[in-house]
C-alpha cells in the first residue's frame, strides 16, 4: 500500500521546520537511506533519509515551505507492490498550518525559489469554489488586496502558494510592513510571558534591503528576548592575568606539536570553566520553576559564530576531560557547526555557556543567558596593562572576565566564589593539567 513520507521531528523540541529543498521527485525510486531532502530546523539544514523502499508518486509540500509541522504528510511513495496505482491525495493535513509558537514576521514579498510542482496538474482557483492556499499565501494577499479567486496556485493540489502571489495585481495598493505581527499569531502572543505592544510596521525612503529572517534567527530572536525580559540577570567582572596561561599553552603546544595538537587560549578556558564550575557547584545549577537542578558534571556550551546566526556546539565533562581533547572536540563541533550538521543533542544542552570575543579586541562585554543554563561567561581580549604582581606594580597581559548570572537560581555570593575560582585556575594553570 501507498507509504505517506511525513515531516520528521529531528531534534526533541522541533516542532516546524522549513521544506528547504527535495531532492528526489515524482516517479524517482528510492531505497532505505537515500537522501530526499533537505529540511531546514533553527538551528541547522539537516538532511531527512528515506526509510522505506519504493517509488515516489506524489509530493505534498513545496520545496521553500515554511513552518512545515511535525507529522504533516510531505510526499507519498508507492511500494512495489502497489504498481504504477494512483495515490488519492492527501486530504486537509497536507496544508500547512501557520506557526503558533510565536508571532510571525508579516514578510515582504522577495522572490522565492521555483516550487517542486507534485504530480497532479494545478488547477485554477475559480470563483465559487473553495480556494485552497497555504496560511502564509493567504496572508500576503490580504495585506496586498490581491483575489485569491483569480490567481491559478502551483503548489500541490493546485494549492496557491507564496510564489504565486509574486506577480499578481492587488485590488488597492498596501504599505510594505518589514516586521509587523501577523493578526493570526495574536493569541499566541497575548499567552506568551514576554507579549509586549505590537510594533509599528516599518517604512523607510532609506535606500535599503529588506531581509528575511531565516528560522534560526527568528529563534535567536525570540529565546533572547525571553532570557532578557524573564530571567533577572547580573553581573561580575574579574581582571585576570593570562602570563602564566600563556607560557602553559606554549610548552604544551610545543610538547604536543608531534601529534599535530595546537591548544588554542579558547580551550584552555573551556577547562578552566568547567573546573571552576565543579569547585563552586552552587553556580552549576538550573532554575526549573519550583526546583533547582543541581549537574554533577560541566557541559561547556560553546558559543560559535555561523553564516546567519549562532550555535553553541557543547563540549561534554569539560571539567574531566583534557586539554588536547577539548581542542580536538571543539575543532570538530565548530568545523561541523559552520557546515550545518550537527545533531541536536550535540548543540541542545549544556550547563554553562562560554562566550569569547577577545579575537574581535572587545575588551570586556556582558553577554545574555541561554535558559535554561544559570550563567555564562564573556571573555575579553588579553591587552597589556598595570597589574599589581607580587605587591608591586608592573605590566602584565590582562583579561576581564564577566559572569551573567540567573539570581533566581545563583545568589551574588555564590556567582562571586565561581568567578574567583576561574580567575585562580587561570592565574595558576598548572591545576588545569593535574
Amino acid at each position: 500500500m501507498p507509504i505517506q513520507i511525513k515531516m520528521p521531528a529531528l531534534s526533541p523540541t522541533m516542532e516546524e521546520g522549513t521544506l528547504a529543498k527535495w531532492l528526489v521527485k515524482v516517479g524517482d525510486k528510492v531505497s532505505s537511506g537515500d537522501i530526499m531532502a533537505e529540511i531546514e530546523t533553527d538551528k541547522a539544514t539537516m538532511e531527512f533519509e528515506a526509510v522505506d523502499e519504493g517509488t515516489v508518486v506524489a509530493i505534498e509540500v513545496a520545496e521553500g515551505t515554511e513552518g512545515v509541522k511535525v507529522g504533516t504528510v510531505i510526499a507519498t511513495i508507492a511500494g512495489e507492490d502497489d504498481g504504477d496505482a494512483q495515490v488519492p491525495a492527501a486530504p486537509a493535513a497536507a496544508p500547512v498550518s501557520a506557526p503558533v509558537a510565536a508571532p510571525t514576521p508579516a514578510p515582504v514579498a522577495i522572490p522565492a525559489p521555483a516550487p517542486v510542482v507534485a504530480a497532479t496538474t494545478p488547477a485554477p482557483a475559480n470563483a465559487g469554489e473553495r480556494v485552497v492556499a497555504s496560511p502564509l499565501a493567504k496572508r500576503i494577499a490580504g495585506e496586498k488586496g490581491i483575489d485569491l479567486a483569480t490567481v491559478t496556485g502551483s503548489g500541490p493540489h493546485g494549492r496557491i502558494i507564496k510564489a504565486d502571489l509574486d506577480g499578481a495585481a492587488p485590488a488597492a495598493a498596501a504599505p510594505v510592513a518589514v516586521s509587523a505581527p501577523a493578526p493570526a499569531a495574536a493569541p499566541a502572543a497575548a499567552a506568551a510571558p514576554v507579549a509586549a505592544a505590537a510594533p509599528a510596521p516599518f517604512s523607510t525612503d532609506i535606500p535599503h534591503e529588506a531581509v528575511k529572517l531565516s528560522g534560526m534567527r527568528k529563534t535567536i530572536a525570540r529565546r533572547l528576548t525571553e532570557a532578557k525580559a524573564t530571567v533577572p540577570h547580573y553581573y561580575l567582572t574579574v581582571d585576570i592575568s593570562l602570563d602564566k596561561l600563556l607560557k602553559l599553552r606554549a610548552e604544551l603546544n610545543s610538547a604536543l606539536a608531534g601529534q599535530g595538537v595546537k591548544l588554542s587560549v579558547n580551550d584552555l578556558l573551556i577547562k578552566a570553566l568547567g573546573k571552576a564550575l565543579i569547585l563552586a557547584p552552587d553556580a552549576n545549577v538550573s532554575f526549573a520553576g519550583d526546583t533547582l537542578i543541581r549537574y554533577s558534571r560541566a557541559d561547556i556550551a560553546v558559543a560559535v559564530s555561523i553564516p546567519g546566526g549562532l550555535i553553541t556546539p557543547i563540549v561534554t565533562g569539560a571539567d574531566v576531560k583534557s586539554i588536547s581533547a577539548i581542542q580536538k572536540d571543539m575543532a570538530d563541533l565548530a568545523a561541523r557547526a559552520k557546515a550545518g550538521k550537527l545533531a541536536a543533542h550535540e548543540y541542545q544542552g549544556g550547563t554553562a555557556s562560554l562566550s569569547n570575543l577577545g579575537m574581535f579586541g572587545i575588551k570586556q562585554f556582558e553577554a545574555v543567558i541561554n535558559p535554561p543554563q544559570g550563567m555564562i561567561m564573556a571573555i575579553g581580549a588579553g591587552e597589556k596593562r598595570p597589574y599589581v604582581i607580587d605587591d608591586a606594580l608592573g605590566i602584565a597581559t590582562v583579561m576581564s572576565a564577566t559572569g551573567s548570572f540567573d539570581h533566581r537560581a545563583i545568589d551574588g555570593a555564590e556567582g562571586a566564589q565561581l568567578m574567583q575560582a576561574f580567575k585562580t585556575l587561570i592565574e595558576a594553570p598548572l591545576s588545569l593539567v593535574a
